[in-house]
């Protein structure tokens, strides 16, 4: 069965997680996804935070649905068979620092007009444009300086980093939503573009609620620890048998309120004056979220979801990362799959998360170091065997 992406090759020149995040969605959606990478070493995240003799679990978790080949683009042969390589390929994304490829000679205006069809996709800290655009980024510095961090943790505390890559993977989502923007146009006007998003930009874009409020408010968002506006209840609360990561997440509507009020065995509390609106649940917060303590404290996280769930109020167990991982749920929508490696063996993963009816997602596993370069040099650019030989004696691929 073709895919929805069946016939897209994406050249992806990405390290790390924005880049190689973009790639393996659309590698998940059917695309040829070749990972450019340097002959010595290759993608610098294959080597960081190794916890055996292999490939990283960093670099595996972002590199699925890939194809490798090594090219040194420093070579003049290298760039030659790179370009070949552009001529007959559909995207390229890159997540260099700001002006390296066009250094290189290998910029927009040179590879557009290679392939006038190319859709040329670049992910940058803060863009190509503006006041900070020749500033470098990392997950953090994009969190601080989108306005993330300042409106994360108690109020106590200092601005939080969050841990969920919303810089690196979030722009690397905000990065393929352009891609099949940009094939779509093409569709029309039989030409490609330049796709560019930073990361700054990305965060931004995710914590715009907080930037209504700045303006409905007109002062600086606070920090509300696990607070979600002015609703009661709508935090966490302790469960049994009191772990670090015993609780959960209730929120509950005011319509809500009466069926939660009967789930906890308190139907009254639903008519008590102090209880009866979301304003007076808010006055009387301490009382009541001391009284939904106390019947929490009695039950583990998964017995709360179950018992609230059933009666229709969102809640949500606060898992570790261990029960993410062994979550039934997640392994019944192919979220947390196996994948054997060749030199690590099998490790978990997560799955593509995009569910399509017509072209349902398969996860094949990261390549290992040049392991498809002789076969998409030929397949690609028409090299031949004795070529091929003088291109790894010259340090080419």
């Amino acid at each position: 069965m073709d895919k929805a992406l069946t016939g897209i090759r994406v050249v992806d020149m990405t390290h790390n997680q924005a880049g190689p995040a973009c790639a393996q969605i659309l590698g998940f959606l059917g695309a040829d996804v070749i990972k450019l990478e340097e002959p010595k070493g290759g993608d610098i995240a294959r080597r960081n935070m190794r916890d055996q003799d292999s490939d990283s679990l960093f670099f595996l978790l972002f590199n699925a649905n890939k194809r490798s080949l090594t090219l040194n683009l420093k070579t003049g042969r290298g760039k030659e068979l790179f370009k070949a390589l552009i001529a007959k390929s559909d995207v390229l994304v890159e997540n260099f620092s700001p002006g390296a490829l066009d250094r290189l000679g290998l910029g927009w205006q040179v590879l557009s007009e290679i392939n006038p069809r190319l859709i040329y996709a670049t992910i940058k800290g803060f863009g190509s444009y503006g006041p900070y655009a020749k500033y470098k980024s990392f997950e953090p510095v994009a969190q601080a300086m989108g306005g993330a961090m300042s409106v994360t943790g108690f109020p106590e505390n200092p601005p939080t980093y969050v841990l969920p890559a919303i810089g690196d993977s979030g722009t690397g989502m905000h990065m393929a939503i352009g891609i099949l923007a940009a094939l779509q146009q093409r569709h029309n006007s039989g030409r490609g573009q330049h796709v560019e998003v930073s990361m700054q930009d990305a965060v931004v874009n995710l914590i715009r609620v907080s930037l209504r409020d700045h303006q409905r408010f007109g002062q600086a968002m606070p920090r509300r620890g696990n607070q979600l506006g002015q609703g009661v209840p709508s935090t966490t609360y302790p469960c049994a048998p009191g772990g670090s990561n015993d609780y959960v997440f209730i929120t509950a509507q005011q319509q809500m309120w009466p069926a939660m009020a009967q789930a906890m065995g308190r139907p009254e509390l639903a008519d008590d004056p102090r209880f009866s609106t979301a304003e007076m649940r808010w006055e009387n917060r301490q009382a009541l979220n001391a009284i939904i303590e106390e019947w929490t404290r009695q039950r583990s996280k998964y017995e709360v979801m179950r018992l609230l769930g059933e009666a229709g109020v969102p809640c949500g167990a606060c898992q570790d990362t261990g029960e993410v991982l062994a979550d039934p749920h997640l392994k019944a929508r192919e979220m947390i799959i196996d994948i054997d490696y060749p030199t690590r063996g099998t490790y978990k993963t997560v799955g593509c998360p995009m569910k399509l009816s017509e072209s349902p997602a398969e996860v094949t596993r990261p390549p290992l170091l040049g392991e498809h370069s002789e076969a998409l040099l030929r397949e690609l650019c028409g090299v031949g065997s004795e070529e091929l030989e003088r291109l790894r004696q010259d340090g080419v691929i």
